[in-house]
């Protein structure tokens, strides 16, 4: 089969360590849901029940899950065969379609989803091609979002953690999905308008050895876990990061999304 992924993010070395990151706020989902279903039933006048929703770049089925708590009707695309099968058997036996594709050829149909998210997925593309993507599957008023988990870097021990990378990787930045989404999204008005900012602030617990794991999680240029040198640099980190960190703590995170609807 045709390699999906370009290998600057092939996630399979990341796969299994999702699963120890914290998920998005439950007030934000809740929130974004009702936004759409809201917007959606005034244009309709009537109510609306349930979604389609295109969850976009799924990965392991993180986003997914919420939304499929909420009743919605999930299609969930993931390039990675890695990522898209522990999704596949985490979501088993629920209401959701599974779909090997990218974010900006998802092969799914014309204006058929009320609602497209991209959950951590929206910076590893282009963001303008997958905006015209976005376009194209969604129904008349129907609304995109991406949203991410960002580290309290004002927290402490987010502070020592950040010390560690800093110690080894001086060059160290947190890319786009550190990068306010607003600017994009107005260049793209003629695709997408009434753009919703919205932040919300949870604890997380961990101990120190889920929190190594989760950092396994993560994808940069920096430390490559299918290269050797890569894992060297990893361990040396977290290695320091064992030290400075207590044995449990709870770290602070904030979920901060951007939405806005079809035009």
């Amino acid at each position: 089969m045709k390699n999906l992924v370009e290998q600057k993010w092939d996630y399979t070395k990341h796969a299994k360590f999702y699963e120890y990151r914290p998920n998005y706020a439950n007030g934000t989902i809740d929130m974004l849901t009702a936004l759409v279903k809201g917007s959606l039933s005034r244009d309709s006048k009537q109510n609306i029940e349930s979604l389609k929703v295109a969850d976009i770049g799924a990965g392991s089925g993180n986003l997914s899950i919420m939304l499929l708590e909420r009743g919605l009707d999930v299609v969930a695309v993931e390039p990675n065969d890695a990522m898209r099968e522990i999704g596949i058997e985490r979501t088993k036996g629920q209401k959701i379609e599974w779909v090997r594709a990218t974010g900006l050829d998802s092969t799914l149909g014309s204006e058929e989803f009320e609602w497209v998210t991209f959950g951590s997925s929206f910076g590893v593309m282009d963001r303008n091609e997958a905006l015209r993507e976005t376009h194209r599957l969604l129904k008349k008023g129907g609304y995109f979002s991406c949203l991410w988990n960002h580290r309290d870097l004002n927290d402490k021990l987010q502070n020592l953690a950040e010390e560690c990378i800093f110690k080894f990787v001086p060059n160290y930045t947190r890319g786009v999905r550190r990068e306010d989404q607003r600017e994009i999204l107005e260049k793209n008005k003629n695709l997408f308008d009434c753009i919703v900012y919205s932040e919300e602030d949870f604890y997380f617990h961990q101990n120190i050895e889920n929190y190594i794991k989760a950092w396994k999680s993560v994808k940069n240029p920096y430390w490559d876990l299918a290269t050797s040198e890569g894992v060297k640099l990893f361990d040396t980190i977290t290695n320091e990061m064992a030290k400075v960190l207590p044995s449990e703590f709870d770290i602070k995170y904030t979920t901060r999304t951007w939405s806005a609807r079809k035009v």
